[in-house]
């Protein structure tokens, strides 16, 4: 019986501390330096590039990038963009298959899963320009 309530309480804790979202710092070094993409409801959604202070440029892997920075508010981690000053808040949580992201407020589930694109670079194709 004290294995079983041993094995109980490891797998409840083990819930809870996937259930646990990412300080700043946490985030900050699982995504500094790198390019992450995401997935939402199994489809390609967009990537983003993680630079020193806080600095990112997200992309919808349409060839048009937006630069931006990233906050703390409470256990979010918000995210403003230089086209669009309204902060986008999220959670993330790391798990063995690496980051995932629940959109704060949104009552629909707008998640996103990290995938694999470490052989992809993000392109941004610059400004468009007229004639």
């Amino acid at each position: 019986m004290r294995i079983l309530v041993f094995f109980l309480t490891a797998a409840f804790a083990s819930l809870a501390l996937a259930e646990t979202p990412m300080t700043a710092d946490e985030f900050d070094r699982y995504t500094r330096g790198k390019t992450l993409y995401f997935s939402s409801n199994g489809e390609r959604y967009g990537g983003e590039e993680y630079f020193e202070n806080r600095r990112v440029r997200w992309s919808y892997l349409d060839g048009q990038c937006k630069e931006g920075v990233w906050f703390v508010d409470g256990a979010d981690i918000c995210f403003v963009y230089k086209d669009n000053p309204t902060p986008q808040c999220w959670q993330f949580f790391l798990d063995g298959g690496g980051l995932s992201a629940r959109f704060t407020g949104d009552e629909a589930d707008s998640t996103l899963y990290e995938i694999e694109g470490a052989d992809e670079e993000m392109l941004c194709l610059g400004p468009e320009v007229g004639v």
